[in-house]
């Protein structure tokens, strides 16, 4: 059956928050202590808080499946930009956030990031933003290959708050419409 993507509903709680255990640490800068990673996750990915957030109209969330196991997440998000360095660089009113892109260790290179981030852009589009932003740890060097690969460049910088350690972040931002950087497949997408 191969990698499918799906919007995330009630009852993916518990599966999103597992895929937010096993990926979150991924993305942080080494070093990053481990009690930092778990108080992160507690107060920013447990089951509860994404129930939140599938009940929040202004979010999308979509899982990308393999067969039926899921492999990897993403949220947009509409809305106010509460941070003073991405509103000084990104406009709300015609941007969406994406706010979550996780998949799986094992799956990285496996063509599901591809998959999922060419649905997470179609959904962004279809919100009628014309931009989409993200922003992401300026040491890890393989998703910011991912992004620049997806038109995601750098416009900005920013901290984000990982447990009590401040971490530097690039802002990215890419026009939605565009073409994806080498890319010419399409992601196989089921609502």
């Amino acid at each position: 059956m191969g990698i499918t993507v799906r919007h995330a509903t009630h009852g993916d709680e518990q599966p999103l928050h597992a895929l937010a255990t096993l990926t979150f640490g991924l993305a942080c800068p080494p070093g990053t202590t481990e009690a930092d990673i778990t108080a992160f996750i507690a107060t920013n990915l447990s089951a509860e808080r994404f129930a939140g957030y599938l009940a929040d109209p202004g979010r999308i969330l979509l899982l990308a499946h393999d067969d039926d196991r899921p492999v990897g997440y993403s949220m947009l998000v509409r809305g106010p930009i509460a941070d003073p360095d991405v509103a000084a660089v990104v406009d709300a009113t015609t941007s969406v956030e994406l706010s979550k892109f996780y998949l799986l260790a094992e799956r990285h290179g496996s063509g599901a990031a591809h998959a999922l981030m060419t649905a997470t852009l179609a959904e962004a589009a279809a919100t009628g933003a014309e931009t989409c932003w993200l922003g992401v740890n300026q040491q890890n060097a393989r998703a910011a290959r991912f992004y620049t690969k997806h038109g995601f460049d750098i416009v900005g910088v920013k901290r984000f708050l990982v447990g009590a350690e401040w971490h530097d972040d690039h802002i990215r931002q890419r026009k939605l419409g565009q073409a994806i950087r080498g890319c010419t497949s399409s992601a196989t997408k089921r609502t």
